[in-house]
């Protein structure tokens, strides 16, 4: 063995391990040092905002909405409060699944209470408070706050919710609120992004929709929902890392919604729909001088209150599948003939376009023969020699079949346009639909089949009697009798009256200002009043308004729904929903007109009968403050 080998090998071979180990090390080092830079200095912007966010949470306060009160300061939708169990996702220890089955345990958790808590998780900050199970009673609170200690990340809290006192009245113009869904907040996202809210900062500007809970879906609730939804109030809090409360930062309380004062009598409104009983209809009554909305009826009617934590399946259903159709907003999205209500406004196309004079006459031997067709009157004998007035008081068809025949269509729908007839009123409520004005261009839009969409001059005949293509919504026909009323001045229609700030309870009029004068010549406007006036004297309104102690210009209206090829009508031998349509329109007192009205009674006959003592008892009401016997006295709800 040599033992002459190199004594200085194992000394360098340390010295090499050494300086890879150090250059190991100093890389290292280096890495650090460059993550400590790039988190420091390059990053430092976005993770020390996030850092801020984990230790920061924001946690809202919904605002109470606005009241809804009437005319005479009845509140008609107003908030209570309530006990909600709510989850803190954030402090759950147990999956949810196993959450849910714990707290039925103790409170009943239904099938659509999971459902609507599992559909505001999904997207939800762990941090937020989602209710699970509202409306708690006494009872449930205390068999909860029992068992308290089991569920950590369980909160009783007290929320508001709307509330509608008087149930079903009044419904369709009032609407109802119910949980934000996906497309509500993809509104309200829009309407946050064109919001100018600069003393908001953008951090704070999501949590501005995060803490509306419930929205406005149909009628004023929803027309009004910016001003009735009030502002959310935010409580920033110090959470540890497992989302507990250490501390509160700051606190912005909520802003209440402003109250909507209506221009509805709410008593009138509930003595016409007691009036229809379970009949349907639409029904709309004007202040003439204003464009105030004091009734807006629609039956059969709703409860609202059923709308608000989330309909019942089962009856969501029943609404949607009944033939009644009770949902169904008519005086809004209803169209109808007019019948011969329409009558009195061709009256007064006809003076004013010199088709006829007042004491001109014609002929009625029961018909009016165009042709190869026979237009029959409702007489089978006629009424002999008729004039204008006369025509309007005892609703002589052949009178208005001979002047469509003369007018022509192009003028008969030149003048009703200007009368708001097939045209939307702007009302201050979402859904209004136009109807049908019928006119050559009309006829060639609707239909697609060139055979079809050249207008006859046989059309035009039934025109002259609200038959025919004519179809229009009870709100346009209170309107253009409104402004016939008014003697030619339109005053657009409106339900709210004024808003109201709920912290200074200053009030703003939101009555239209701008009025449009129709030039109509005072002796037209006389002669057909006149003749209106006469329907309930000696024509067919005298029954229903028998006794009357103020003068009344009204108009009844009967509306063909189905056409029964020529044969006699007899609704004993028509199924229900093909049977004729009653209406009326009036105006009181016609020498001073006050009030406006339109209604129709759907599938009852004769307005005369049917329609005429809806309207007598509510102009009794109004002129009178007189109650008819037999139906029961309004009650206020405390």
């Amino acid at each position: 063995m040599d033992f002459n080998q190199d004594s200085s090998s194992p000394l360098e071979s340390f010295q090499s391990r050494l300086r890879i180990a150090l250059w190991f090390v100093i890389v290292c080092l280096l890495l650090l040092f460059f993550r400590f830079f790039w988190l420091q200095v390059i990053k430092h912007s976005k993770y020390s905002t996030a850092s801020e966010s984990n230790r920061i949470a924001i946690i809202t306060t919904p605002s109470p909405r606005g009241l809804i009160i009437d005319r005479n300061g009845v509140v008609i939708a107003r908030n209570f409060p309530s006990y909600s169990l709510e989850v803190t996702p954030a402090v759950l220890t147990i999956p949810i699944e196993q959450l849910i089955e714990d707290l039925n345990s103790i409170v009943r958790i239904s099938p659509k209470d999971r459902l609507n808590f599992l559909r505001a998780l999904q997207g939800a900050k762990k941090t937020e408070s989602i209710p699970i199970r509202n409306f708690l009673n006494d009872e449930e609170v205390a068999r909860f706050l029992s068992r308290r200690y089991a569920f950590p990340a369980v909160e009783v809290q007290v929320r508001y919710f709307r509330e509608y006192p008087y149930q079903q009245l009044g419904a369709h113009l009032l609407g109802y609120t119910g949980r934000v869904s996906p497309k509500d907040r993809e509104k309200l996202l829009a309407e946050l992004e064109e919001s100018s809210d600069d003393f908001m900062s953008d951090e704070l500007r999501p949590f501005k929709i995060k803490g509306i809970q419930q929205v406005g879906k149909i009628g004023l609730e929803q027309s009004y929902e910016k001003e009735l939804r009030g502002t959310v109030g935010y409580n920033e809090v110090e959470i540890t890392a497992g989302g507990r409360v250490v501390r509160s930062l700051s606190s912005t309380p909520p802003i209440p919604g402003s109250n909507l004062s209506l221009a509805v009598d709410i008593k009138l409104q509930y003595l016409i729909e007691q009036l229809y009983g379970p009949r349907r209809g639409a029904a709309v009554v004007i202040e003439v001088t204003t464009g105030d909305v004091l009734a807006f009826v629609s039956m059969p009617t709703f409860n609202p209150n059923s709308f608000v934590d989330g309909i019942d399946a089962d009856l969501w259903k029943k609404l949607n599948d009944s033939l009644e159709k009770p949902l169904f907003n008519r005086p809004l999205r209803g169209t109808y003939p007019p019948g011969s209500t329409f009558k009195p406004f061709m009256a007064l196309a006809a003076l004013e376009g010199k088709f006829r004079t007042p004491e001109q006459t014609i002929f009625d031997p029961g018909f009016f023969k165009f042709g190869n067709t026979v237009f029959r009157d409702d007489a089978k004998g006629g009424h002999g020699n008729v004039n204008l007035r006369e025509s309007i008081a005892v609703s002589c068809d052949t009178y208005y079949y001979m002047l469509a025949r003369d007018m022509g269509i192009n003028s008969i729908s030149s003048f009703m346009k200007n009368l708001g007839l097939g045209q939307v009123t702007g009302i201050d409520i979402n859904g209004e639909v136009k109807g049908i004005l019928p006119s050559k261009e009309w006829k060639k839009a609707y239909y697609s089949d060139p055979l079809k969409q050249k207008w006859n001059e046989g059309d035009t005949i039934s025109i002259g009697i609200g038959q025919g293509y004519n179809s229009y919504t009870i709100l346009q026909l209170a309107q253009a009798t409104s402004i016939l009323a008014n003697r030619g001045i339109v005053m657009k229609p409106h339900l709210v009256k004024m808003i109201e700030d709920p912290i200074s309870h200053d009030k703003t009029l939101t009555v239209p200002s701008e009025t449009t004068r129709l030039t109509f010549k005072k002796e037209s406007l006389d002669v057909v009043t006149e003749g209106m006036i006469g329907v309930n004297i000696t024509g067919t309104g005298k029954v229903p308004f028998a006794g009357v102690t103020y003068p009344v210009a009204g108009k009844t209206g009967t509306a063909q729904v189905f056409s029964l090829g020529g044969k006699d009508y007899n609704a004993n031998f028509v199924s229900e929903f093909k049977r004729d349509h009653a209406l009326y329109i009036a105006f009181a007192p016609a020498d001073k007109p006050k009030y406006a009205l339109a209604l129709v009674v759907e599938n009852t006959g004769f307005g005369a009968t049917s329609a005429a003592p809806i309207a007598r008892s509510a102009l009794d009401y109004l002129m009178l403050n007189a109650w008819p016997e037999g139906v029961p006295k309004w009650k206020t709800v405390p």
